[in-house]
């Protein structure tokens, strides 16, 4: 494919078959199709051949190497372009150094020697055949399949301004020795027959050719950033073999061949082959690649860590649990590619107006030639005015808008841990008004802490510690956990708990030491007949903790406040969000207390507390029936449904599946700051999209005129129309500065 045409045919042509949904992308080159059953792949590569293009299907993605990427196929490989762009720039050399004397005679008349024609003859000649081909073949398959494109365009007006020298010189008066002529930008009266075009034919083909090579540079940079996601994983692994206790010895094997459940080591400065959890060992990993964030993080035995990242400091030994295409640097990547070849809908109106633009062009040309003719009966002027339009009509600044700056917006916020599901997103970015946060896990750590200790009369601190973080120890509830690591934190190992037993809803019961011990609310006490003191009640109360009390041999000894934490960064997440014009919302299934309290924290006015699960999904219809757009950002089992019913679904990359596959931005880092940037990043890369397609539109809606009034000389407009298509890619570059 060759411009934005092209790809509209080919397009429209699979659409027609029966059942198929497809979506082609020019600046990719790639189709993402939907076929019925019973219809086989090379059924569809048939209609695109017999189209007039040429198509391939994919590898099938099994086996993969345990990192889960490949070199993506067709058109993004090196192997693939390098051949193709090392063609473009020799043939583009060849004309370029062939032209500029051309051109260079034509436009001062000092350098007309005598017989100077037919040395320009002489080096035109080789440029408007053999520099143009790419041109001429590819209008001959499209006129052999009854279509027009911007090959056409460029083909018909370098052969026309080659074959008009040639009837002059060989048949008109141009050939004659001591013929000059001028330079004039704009149409002029003359003889047509002792005018030439050598300079048009061989100076827009060098332009255009400029323009191709110049475009395949700068798609190529686009897809950077994928390329760079792709490359990211192992090579090879070295395996435990033996158990990973001493008497293990080290096998290096390629990645490809790592399981579920193989242990391997990663040594310092390597890459850790595959996501896995760490069995042994206690590092710092790099994974400002995947995340964008740029402090190393600490893991110990028990810490998950991504494949792709690179450990930086001490030995690890890890234990594979997720290989292939399930990894998340896989994922990442695959999301990121699906997001490049979707379509946003001024793009779709761009392939629409693309589809019907280079016959628009033809027409126009042909009413110019005739229009010309008419009013002035100037041939030269009316071919003049006629070439100037077939050359700056070129579609392809209208084809490459949208998918360059999708793929340098996508390609940037995969660098920085965002990864944009498709270009439809783009547009929700810039409607939401209202953001709504889950508490835990978005806004909080997710994660329990001991926050206070309150102590009886009659108990010491330690005491209270040692007994109810020995009892909690056992337990595997959340605020269990928090207990008990706080205790262990503050007092150090605590003693093995007997008789153990769970109270439902209340807490837990057992023996330390000898002593009978209750952990849990208010009420377990109360029931077993422990009184409480005034003064434990009341620091019970505190707004937007969890209370644990503690009693031993049927005496109180005192109250632990458990919460969860705020994370660092959420205050100043929601400043930012409030910047971009976003109402923050919290939403909740915790207490009002608790809910209240957080909010106040981080600067949230807006809550909405105590909400089930299934509620959540009401809530969000309930803000959009009141006219808002609403984003929410969640990473739980329990949000999934919420960000598939809001406005724009933002997914916490440390959260679950189900959410992640819910949302429409993806939030890898685990910091609700990136949600502001990823809003940002959205709607930066829909403004330049829009710019782009401005531009286009803009472009083509000034030259034609331009060129069917006589005011541009067809060499200048074959510049113009190079410079339109390098601009809009150059434009789009510029999102690689985002941060």
């Amino acid at each position: 494919m060759t411009c934005a045409s092209c790809a509209a045919r080919v397009e429209k042509k699979l659409n027609r078959m029966d059942g198929v949904s497809a979506t082609v992308n020019y600046a990719t080159e790639k189709a993402k199709i939907s076929y019925p059953q019973g219809l086989e792949v090379a059924d569809l590569i048939a209609t695109v051949v017999k189209t007039g293009y040429t198509a391939e299907q994919p590898p099938p993605p099994a086996p993969k190497p345990a990192s889960g990427l490949d070199e993506p196929a067709g058109p993004d490989t090196a192997a693939h372009r390098d051949p193709e762009t090392a063609a473009l720039r020799q043939r583009l050399v060849v004309s370029a150094v062939l032209s500029a004397p051309v051109v260079l005679m034509a436009m001062i008349p000092a350098l007309q020697f005598d017989n100077w024609q037919w040395l320009s003859l002489a080096m035109a000649a080789p440029v408007a055949v053999w520099g143009a081909l790419p041109f001429h073949r590819a209008a001959w398959t499209n006129l052999r399949h009854g279509a027009a494109t911007m090959d056409t365009l460029v083909s018909i007006g370098t052969l026309a301004a080659f074959g008009w020298s040639l009837w002059a010189l060989f048949l008109g008066d141009a050939g004659m020795p001591g013929m000059r002529h001028g330079f004039d930008p704009t149409v002029s009266r003359s003889d047509g027959a002792s005018t030439i075009y050598l300079e048009v034919a061989a100076g827009v083909t060098t332009f255009i050719l400029l323009g191709r090579y110049l475009e395949a540079r700068s798609k190529r940079k686009a897809g950077a950033a994928l390329r760079a996601l792709m490359e990211l994983g192992a090579k090879d692994v070295a395996v435990l073999r033996g158990g990973t206790e001493g008497g293990g010895r080290e096998v290096r094997i390629p990645v490809g061949r790592l399981a579920v459940g193989d242990c391997f080591v990663v040594r310092p400065g390597e890459k850790i082959a595959t996501d896995g959890t760490v069995v042994e060992g206690v590092s710092a990993v790099d994974a400002s690649m995947l995340t964008g964030e740029s402090v190393p993080v600490d893991v110990t035995a028990g810490d998950p860590v991504t494949g792709g990242c690179v450990n930086t400091a001490g030995r690890l030994v890890v234990e594979a649990t997720r290989i292939g295409a399930d990894t998340q640097l896989a994922r990442m990547a695959r999301l990121v590619e699906d997001a490049q070849n979707g379509k946003a809908e001024a793009q779709r109106l761009a392939d629409r107006i693309s589809a019907v633009f280079v016959p628009v062009v033809l027409l126009i040309a042909l009413g110019t030639l005739t229009g010309w003719l008419l009013t002035t009966g100037d041939t030269t002027a009316a071919f003049t005015a006629a070439v100037a339009v077939l050359i700056i009509a070129c579609p392809c600044a209208l084809g490459l808008a949208t998918p360059t700056a999708l793929m340098v917006g996508t390609g940037r916020g995969a660098q920085l841990g965002i990864l944009i599901k498709g270009p439809e997103v783009l547009e929700s970015t810039r409607r939401a008004d209202t953001v709504v946060l889950d508490k835990t896990g978005t806004v909080t750590t997710g994660r329990m802490n001991l926050q206070d200790v309150y102590v009886s009369e009659t108990a010491e601190e330690h005491e209270l510690l040692r007994f109810a973080g020995a009892l909690e120890h056992a337990s595997e509830h959340p605020i269990a956990r928090a207990v008990a690591a706080g205790a262990a934190e503050r007092v150090g190992p605590l003693p093995p708990a007997t008789a153990f037993e769970n109270v439902p809803g209340l807490g837990v019961r057992g023996v330390v030491e000898g002593h009978q011990v209750l952990v849990g609310r208010a009420q377990l006490l109360q029931d077993a007949g422990v009184d409480l003191p005034a003064e434990l009640t009341a620091a019970a109360g505190t707004e937007g903790r969890t209370a644990v009390f503690a009693a031993r041999d049927g005496k109180a000894l005192g109250v632990l406040a458990v919460a969860d934490t705020v994370k660092d960064s959420s205050a100043e997440a929601v400043v930012r969000l409030r910047a971009l014009g976003l109402t923050p919302v919290l939403l909740t299934g915790d207490s009002r207390a608790v809910a209240e309290a957080v909010a106040a924290e981080v600067g949230i006015d807006e809550v909405y507390a105590e909400v089930m699960p299934e509620e959540k999904v009401a809530v969000i219809r309930r803000l959009q029936a009141e006219g808002r757009s609403v984003a929410m950002v969640g990473d739980g089992v329990n949000d999934a449904a919420a960000l598939a019913a809001a406005d724009l679904g933002l997914a916490m990359g440390t959260g679950t599946d189900a959410a992640i596959e819910a949302g429409d931005l993806t939030l890898v880092r685990g910091d609700l700051r990136v949600a502001a940037d990823a809003i940002r990043l959205a709607r930066r890369t829909l403004a330049t999209i829009k710019g782009n397609l401005y531009w286009a539109f803009g472009y083509n809606v000034a030259a034609l005129p331009l060129a069917a009034s006589g005011l541009l000389n067809p060499m200048i407009a074959g510049f113009a129309m190079a410079f339109s298509s390098v601009f809009v890619v150059t434009n789009s570059l510029r999102l690689r500065s985002f941060s």
